[in-house]
């Protein structure tokens, strides 16, 4: 089962039950989607009683909102810790780029999560990809105010340029993993797989 990494929140025997049953969520969702998931699955994974999970949540659906709803505020903190003035403005983006990458490194279940989200077909307005994509926003009308990010573009044209460039590896790089592993034989395959970088040009 994914576990969350270094630095990414309480210890377990800190949390509350509801954020145990989050976090527990999270996980499960991550490794086995979200319909996959019963929630007994998810109330023997957190130390506690189905009961309880609907006490504090209701539905598996409101479940799934509370991980989609913690997720993007992870990566609201995130960003947040590379705030603007904080150094020279042309290097804040990849600054909060390179914050996002080390968060994502650090909880592999958000990854997981992210990935199933974006791939299983069923995307809508107000899901966690929605959120991220919204928060995306929010930094473009930040760094625009801060005089950091161009307004030749338009704003929908920057959020998609931003969530490429900090998901666009997270999902591709187990293609380019998968495709290397396959000549893992071969004598020219040798060493890692070859580190994905991912732009956009308009």
């Amino acid at each position: 089962m994914a576990r969350h990494g270094p630095g990414a929140g309480p210890r377990a025997e800190d949390l509350t039950a509801k954020a145990r049953i989050r976090n527990a969520a999270l996980d499960l969702f991550a490794e086995q989607g979200v319909d996959a998931t019963p929630l007994r699955a998810v109330a023997a994974a957190a130390g506690v009683t189905a009961g309880l999970i609907v006490h504090h949540y209701g539905t598996k659906e409101a479940l799934r909102e509370a991980v989609d709803l913690a997720i993007v505020e992870h990566f609201a903190e995130t960003i947040a810790s590379v705030p603007l003035g904080s150094q020279p403005l042309d290097e804040i983006t990849a600054a909060r780029d390179q914050a996002v990458a080390d968060m994502l490194a650090a909880n592999p279940a958000i990854v997981g999560y992210l990935r199933r989200a974006l791939l299983d077909g069923s995307a809508a307005r107000g899901d966690v990809v929605s959120r991220l994509s919204q928060l995306s926003a929010q930094q473009v009308h930040d760094l625009r105010a801060a005089g950091v990010a161009s307004t030749k573009h338009t704003v929908g044209e920057q959020v998609v340029t931003i969530m490429v460039r900090q998901l666009g590896r997270l999902f591709l790089q187990p293609l380019v993993d998968r495709i290397f592993n396959e000549f893992a034989d071969d004598t020219d395959a040798s060493g890692t797989p070859p580190h994905l970088l991912v732009d956009v040009s308009h």
